[in-house]
């Protein structure tokens, strides 16, 4: 089976996938609301809830459109490479951290996402240019 074709099976049978998978894989994030389970000889992250996943997909999406011209691609619907995505998750997650609170740290996802969109209830009230700039502080990647 190709790739695509497992990620759409996969989306479709397992609608709580997390979209911070890579930032929690990675452990430069945690987060309280992620379990694991195995498929196909394969590690995943899934919330535990739908109405959480939905939000941070939410959040997933605002923070790499946000992202597009920092990491060179200018289309939601581009292909990321994964040295990008974790450039998006960890530096992203990270950079929202540290905006809210000034420190980048982040030990629950779950927890930020609550805390942000209390202090902005409404997603476009987020100041994504600050968090990107905080970003590139606070994650360097494999080579920086």
């Amino acid at each position: 089976m190709d790739e695509a074709a497992f990620r759409q099976t996969l989306e479709a049978t397992h609608p709580l996938l997390c979209p911070f998978s890579k930032a929690l894989f990675s452990g430069c994030v945690a987060c309280t609301q992620a379990g694991r389970m195995n498929l196909a000889e394969r590690e995943l992250i899934v919330c535990r809830e739908a109405v959480l996943q939905q939000r941070c997909a939410r959040m997933h999406d605002a923070l790499r459109h946000n992202f597009g011209f920092a990491i060179h691609i200018l289309h939601d619907e581009a292909p990321i490479p994964h040295g990008q995505e974790m450039r998006i998750q960890c530096g992203g997650l990270r950079g929202l951290q540290d905006v809210l609170r000034g420190d980048a740290e982040v030990a629950d996802v779950d927890e930020l996402m609550r805390a942000a969109l209390q202090y902005w209830p409404e997603d476009g009230d987020i100041p994504f240019s600050a968090v990107v700039h905080a970003a590139r502080l606070h994650y360097k990647g494999r080579h920086g």
